[in-house]
């Protein structure tokens, strides 16, 4: 298990060594440490779960970190806990060779669902017998709290999922610690439970933030924070803060949410989806005021926008080679975004991807 955490003179260090040939802001604050993140991080959601592509994401991972990213986003279902692992092999190898320090890298997970081992089972049955011996039978997931067949954010769930993703990329502290869509369980509950689920994370999390085995936390969503709140899987980011401030105090350590943000879902810059008091505001907006951070997935839509783009993009975001290039540097040069999440499962993918932040000349 590799010692420490992201800390801002580690964070600073890495982006002194490794930032010359990058943009001025390529490094961006991520919390009020002063911990600093790369503003386009590897992501891990794509991919076989099979060996070559553990040994593909460990590889490009471990090139990534030498070239200047010292972000890498997981999550435990991810290619059935194979991505955590693969970014596991990278870190251990990254630190052993003295590409870079413990201290330099902000290694970022989730958990809420249910996640396989391996491999995915090979029908319904065999996922009820495993759901059942591993989770349920054991106390770890009550059958109560587990909604649309795989997801949960009971306290005894999370901690148990955080235990094991700790484990799987062998540090002993991830820097940031997401709720892993908690408006999936809006299928089941109505929005005061979910309320009280949430809290009941949170106090989790503080916890283990307490005990040094997390940095920080946030929620990673997918449609929540994006649809407006009248409508039904809807998420607002102040109350997931109030929620924090409930668990944690006004030193709370919620620290950011993750939301898909890119040239075709671009709802988190143009639509008021979010409320702070009685203002209608978007989620980069509310973001702002409420001091979180945020990181964008789906940079490129599983490579959707990668070719293709129309002229008037090209034309917009000129002195840029390919339209992979363009996307990255339209979500990157958003306000508020910290980040810009790119899966990349090779060093081909990191050089081109880290074209988006040359440097102005």
């Amino acid at each position: 298990m590799l010692a420490g955490r992201a800390t801002a003179a580690g964070t600073a260090r890495f982006g002194e060594r490794t930032g010359t040939k990058l943009a001025a802001d390529f490094f961006r604050p991520l919390s009020p440490n002063g911990i600093l993140a790369s503003s386009i991080g590897l992501g891990s959601y794509l991919g076989e779960c099979d060996e070559a592509d553990d040994i593909r994401y460990a590889d490009t991972a471990h090139h990534a970190i030498a070239t200047g990213i010292n972000l890498l986003d997981t999550a435990i279902n991810y290619r059935c806990q194979r991505s955590e692992r693969a970014f596991g092999k990278a870190l251990s190898r990254a630190v052993r060779m003295e590409t870079a320090a413990r201290d330099e890298l902000v290694v970022c997970t989730k958990g809420g669902y249910i996640p396989f081992d391996g491999s995915p089972p090979a029908s319904r049955e065999e996922y009820q017998e495993y759901l059942q011996r591993e989770y349920i039978e054991p106390g770890i997931a009550p059958a109560s709290e587990i909604v649309a067949g795989g997801h949960c954010l009971a306290p005894s769930f999370i901690a148990n999922q955080l235990a094991r993703s700790r484990a799987n990329l062998g540090v002993e502290t991830i820097d940031l610690y997401y709720l892993h869509n908690p408006e999936q369980q809006l299928d089941a509950v109505d929005e005061g439970e979910l309320r009280l689920r949430i809290c009941r994370a949170f106090e989790l999390l503080e916890e283990r933030c307490g005990a040094g085995e997390i940095g920080g936390y946030g929620c990673a969503t997918w449609n929540g924070l994006r649809t407006p709140p009248e409508t039904r899987g809807h998420l607002s980011l102040e109350m997931l803060v109030g929620c924090a401030r409930d668990a944690g105090g006004d030193g709370h350590h919620f620290r950011a949410v993750q939301l898909p943000v890119n040239l075709a879902l671009n709802e988190a810059v143009r639509t008021p989806t979010q409320r702070i008091g009685d203002r209608a505001v978007t989620v980069l907006e509310a973001a702002a005021a409420l001091g979180v951070a945020v990181i964008a997935s789906a940079t490129l839509l599983q490579a959707k926008l990668a070719s293709k783009l129309p002229q008037q993009m090209r034309e917009a975001l000129p002195g840029l080679s390919t339209d992979a290039q363009r996307a990255i540097a339209f979500v990157r040069g958003l306000p508020v975004i910290t980040s810009a999440l790119v899966g990349m499962r090779s060093a081909g993918h990191v050089r081109e991807n880290l074209g988006a932040a040359k440097p102005e000349r």
